[in-house]
């Protein structure tokens, strides 16, 4: 029997089989989940670097705060302690729900906090609150990633994660939006208490759903040896892997680029004498839109061109868009060439964002799924934030911002050039895990055996 793709519904029964899906109730309560994911993200991001830079701080300083993303990079340590710890009182409501509701309180202390602080007269403070926002954030993923798949079924698991990523754009640019909006008339500290709402949308989804009922009660470990082989397990089964320690590197060094020109554009927007409004409209908004259009482009690639290709092109793609940044700093303030490099970048990014994410999802082993894609998505972009916040601020004094950008387009070649020696020497196809090589389709077909998987075969 021929597999099945995800694609196939809606050529049997049109448009409306095609959106029935993403109508159902754990989709639609995947979205919501993704909207609450992503505003804590925005808060510690563009925003706070436009806060910190109109309130008169040096650009090192500003740098540097991105590496409160760096918690994010190491949530899955802490994971396995989210799944088997059983919350006292709340957990009486379930042991997803429980976790969710405490976490999404932790996010909203966290950035009314980060609004209260005062950079310019107590920078070290509002550094300890930015923080603070990253481990609650970063909780807050773990618990709502574990919810989210556990509340889908099988069948829904694509089109769950497609509302999830949707959910998180919308999330985070909105918050983003509605800070640089509001904090003219209510103030930073209004602006960011006012955003702290954004927590609302996942806890209406965990009283609406319930708890999930794919869940398994967490057994009850009582030795540190037995929490330290729940962590240990995953990363020796990936690691046992023939060119393991490859995929890593490439997972490492991919965004290096790319990541080093999106955390520093707003310093540039400053630069040039951008409005609060024109950012709002040029960089968020059309950014926003042309981000849309690029995970939709980013679906259709990938299932045209399959896993291998698809990626390759996103990695240029994305390297190649970062010259889009170095025209603006040459030519100065326009808003038309603003309004094209978003729309480049943020489609560039788009696409990339959904078959790279694939790629990640392919490689995991279903026995270990959560921790591994944890590993692996925090390993994406932590060598880009880590040098961000290190050199970014220096490397931009020192070279200028149009050199700077020319820097984070060389910066993107080692990735795609280990990318293409890993699919020459059959390493990307060696590498890819069970959740790659079968499984069920959407319409719940036969898992397809893996001698017969490839990496350029569409799921």
């Amino acid at each position: 029997m021929p597999r099945m793709t995800p694609t196939s519904p809606g050529r049997r029964g049109g448009l409306a089989a095609l959106l029935r899906p993403y109508l159902e109730r754990a989709p639609v309560a995947a979205l919501l989940l993704g909207i609450s994911s992503g505003f804590p993200y925005a808060m510690i991001g563009a925003t706070l670097t436009t806060r910190l830079a109109q309130d008169g701080i040096d650009k090192r300083s500003i740098t540097a705060f991105s590496l409160a993303f760096l918690v994010y990079n190491i949530k899955f340590l802490w994971a396995p302690l989210v799944d088997r710890l059983r919350l006292p009182l709340l957990g009486r409501l379930g042991h997803r729900r429980s976790w969710l509701l405490l976490s999404a309180a932790g996010v909203a202390a966290a950035v009314t906090f980060l609004g209260f602080a005062e950079p310019a007269t107590h920078l070290a403070a509002t550094a300890a609150a930015a923080v603070l926002v990253g481990v609650a954030g970063a909780t807050f993923d773990i618990v709502i990633d574990a919810y989210r798949i556990e509340s889908l079924e099988p069948r829904q698991l694509g089109v769950g994660s497609g509302m999830s990523q949707y959910g998180w754009r919308i999330g985070s640019v909105s918050a983003g939006a509605l800070v640089l909006l509001m904090a003219d008339t209510l103030g930073w500290t209004g602006a960011y208490i006012l955003c702290a709402a954004f927590v609302l949308p996942a806890v209406a989804a965990c009283l609406w759903l319930g708890e999930p009922p794919r869940h398994r009660e967490p057994v009850a470990t009582r030795s540190a040896a037995a929490m330290f082989a729940a962590v240990v397990a995953p990363l020796t089964e990936f690691f046992s892997r023939h060119g393991a320690w490859l995929v890593l590197a490439f997972v490492l060094m991919h965004k290096l680029g790319d990541t080093l020109a999106n955390l520093t554009l707003r310093l540039l927007l400053d630069e040039l004498g951008y409005t609060n409004a024109e950012i709002a409209k040029y960089d968020v908004g059309f950014g926003f839109i042309a981000y849309l259009v690029g995970i939709f482009l980013g679906g259709v690639l990938y299932t045209r061109v399959g896993l291998k290709r698809s990626v390759m092109l996103s990695l240029i793609l994305m390297g190649v868009s970062n010259l889009s940044f170095a025209a603006l700093a040459a030519y100065g303030h326009s808003n038309a060439l603003l309004a094209f490099a978003m729309c480049f970048e943020n489609v560039a990014s788009g696409i990339g964002g959904v078959v790279v994410v694939a790629y990640l999802s392919a490689l995991c082993n279903l026995s270990f799924t959560a921790t591994q894609f944890a590993l692996l998505s925090a390993a994406a972009s932590i060598v880009g934030r880590f040098v961000t916040g290190t050199t970014a601020g220096g490397l931009i004094e020192r070279l200028g911002y149009i050199d700077f950008y020319l820097l984070t387009t060389v910066a993107a070649l080692p990735g795609i050039a280990l990318f293409a020696w890993m699919m020459r020497a059959g390493l990307v196809d060696d590498t890819i895990g069970e959740a790659g090589a079968h499984g069920a389709g959407e319409s719940g077909a036969a898992p397809a055996p893996a001698a017969t998987a490839s990496a350029d075969s569409p799921r």
